[in-house]
């Protein structure tokens, strides 16, 4: 499975509620397993500079492909490019990397865990 992540700024705080409806256009888009369009609610003690979050998730290289090929896509950008500021996407495959991170941290918290002198 592949998540997408993409954070946006809005260039004036005024448009944020238009960039969240150009946006919405992409949960009609049928590839994804989920999409979530989101307003940020900006709680972070270090920083909440982002304004909208869209999250998604994908079976397969296939379906995501699929879903930036799709006309509402395009007509989404089309909506959205004018009004944002930035725009910061991530995409990584679950399967392999988040699984590889998870056990990494199960590791780190074994080894605080184990008493000096292996008992």
């Amino acid at each position: 499975m592949i998540r997408h992540i993409v954070l946006f700024t809005a260039k004036d705080r005024a448009d944020i509620d238009h960039i969240i409806e150009g946006l919405s256009v992409l949960t009609t888009i049928p590839h994804a397993r989920r999409l979530e369009v989101a307003r940020n609610r900006k709680t972070d003690q270090l920083g909440n500079d982002v304004d909208v979050v869209v999250y998604g998730e994908f079976d397969n290289e296939t379906e995501f492909a699929a879903y930036k090929a799709h006309d509402l896509y395009q007509e989404s950008i089309r909506r959205v490019r004018p009004l944002r500021e930035l725009r910061f996407a991530a995409d990584y495959n679950v399967s392999t990397d988040a699984r590889l991170a998870s056990m990494a941290a199960k590791s780190q918290v074994t080894r605080r865990t184990v008493p000096a002198g292996g008992g």
